[in-house]
């Protein structure tokens, strides 16, 4: 009686994970026809995120505000079959974000996911930030992201349905050195995100956000470094390349749609990300004190130096061989700007240095 018992017990259990395992793959939204703009979508993640929802039978609207970038991105995505509107934008500029809504409407009749992706990364002591330094950042990633949520909602809410995924990072959570500017920006787009899941719970509109860590992207090729910036790139790049350190772009991609399809109003990719939020979250104090260590460690400014330099203008040999892994990645996800442009933001700061 006793063994049967059992056996009826564990069968039970088995049926009950069986049962539960279905009604979630029910329970998640399928994506086919669905509309989803995608801001900084012409490379990196965004460009990951793209594949991922097309796979799905989305149809897509990229943009992002180099041109060329923009044409090979569209390109890929067609040649796989997507549906794709691929427009020009400066997230940071309201006017553009108003016209790239209002064309996304007109060209489809609807959006009914927004995905919140553009970004840029500068790296360096905090010696060598400018106030433009800040300024870019927070224009992208929380202005930037404000606006668009902004112009896209009153449809939403008109139609009482939509999802807003926003990303945000694990830079939003625990401030990390050497990344202040963007660790400022991402902490505001964070708190935006949140506030706004609360405040629309009510509405049939749904706000997911997203926690990355480090992903294997390709990001380290046009982010910007600043004061020693060929030791902050070859301490950066092989962070962001390495397989144990960054979760590949296909991986965190397909978390990222799955999160959104099953209505989850956070998800932190990675391990390392989760264990460094969860350890932040209980012992503030001590995650500062170890981080203020690891500060000390880092390169120290260029005395006077307050220029902007891109990853693909800060590489070495040992950078080169160490950050391996990631080529691939950054080929196959747009990263490496024709050899006849430069990256504009470094450009435009190197500009600002000379004056």
């Amino acid at each position: 009686m006793k063994r049967a018992a059992q056996i009826t017990m564990f069968a039970g259990v088995g049926v009950g994970m069986a049962a539960g395992a279905y009604l979630k793959r029910r329970a998640m939204v399928s994506l086919r026809d669905k509309v989803v703009l995608i801001t900084g979508s012409s490379r990196g993640l965004g460009l990951a995120l793209a594949c991922e929802f097309a796979s799905h039978g989305a149809r897509l609207i990229i943009c992002g505000r180099r041109v060329d970038s923009l044409e090979l991105a569209e390109q890929k995505l067609t040649a796989a079959g997507a549906d794709v509107l691929a427009l020009s934008c400066d997230v940071s500029k309201q006017d553009q974000v108003e016209y790239l809504v209002e064309r996304a409407i007109d060209h489809f009749g609807r959006v009914d996911v927004l995905v919140n992706n553009a970004g840029i990364i500068t790296v360096g002591p905090q010696q060598t930030m400018m106030l433009q330094d800040y300024k870019a950042c927070m224009d992208i990633m929380f202005w930037g992201t404000v606006y668009t949520t902004l112009a896209i909602l009153p449809h939403m809410q008109e139609r009482k349905s939509g999802h807003i995924v926003n990303i945000t990072s694990i830079g939003g959570k625990v401030s990390i050195p050497h990344l202040l500017p963007y660790s400022c920006a991402k902490f505001a787009a964070l708190g935006f995100s949140e506030g706004l899941h609360a405040e629309l719970v009510k509405s049939g509109i749904k706000v997911t956000t997203v926690v990355p860590g480090l992903m294997r992207t390709g990001s380290h090729r046009n982010a910007l470094f600043k004061g020693k910036h060929q030791q902050e790139y070859a301490l950066f790049a092989p962070l962001a390349t390495l397989p144990i350190s960054a979760i590949s772009a296909p991986r965190a991609a397909h978390q990222i749609v799955q999160a959104m399809r099953r209505g989850m109003n956070e998800l932190i990719i990675s391990v390392q990300a989760q264990l460094l939020a969860r350890f932040h979250g209980l012992l503030p104090g001590t995650t500062n004190a170890i981080l203020g260590q690891i500060a000390r460690l880092l390169p120290d400014a260029n005395e006077n130096e307050r220029g902007a330099w891109a990853g693909e203008e800060s590489r070495s040999k040992i950078a080169d061989h160490l950050a391996m892994p990631g080529e691939s990645t950054a080929h196959a996800y747009n990263q490496y700007v024709p050899s006849n442009t430069e990256n504009p933001s470094a450009s435009h700061q190197r500009e600002r240095r000379r004056e």
